[in-house]
């Protein structure tokens, strides 16, 4: 399902970029997703996946960041981030 859905969390303010090659250190193209909070689920340097669906793709998260993940919502509730 794309869009709005229960168990559907926006991270406002996130940003989305397509990071060019050879441009503002970029060694190979790839999408940058930004957003402060982020980095309390997928860690600096750490690796996870990524699959197309329709509208878009989503990003598939390793045990140990499903539990930060876990903790992070609990912790924020729905407050929204």
């Amino acid at each position: 399902m794309s869009g709005k859905g229960p168990g559907k969390h926006v991270f406002k303010g996130a940003t989305v970029y397509i990071h060019e090659k050879g441009k503002s250190g970029a060694k190979i193209t790839h999408i940058d997703v930004e957003h402060p909070e982020l980095n309390k689920i997928i860690k600096d340097k750490e690796a996870t996946f990524a699959a197309g669906k329709p509208g878009g793709f989503f990003i598939g998260l390793k045990k140990v960041m499903l539990e930060r993940a876990g903790k992070f919502l609990k912790k924020k509730g729905s407050k929204g981030f």
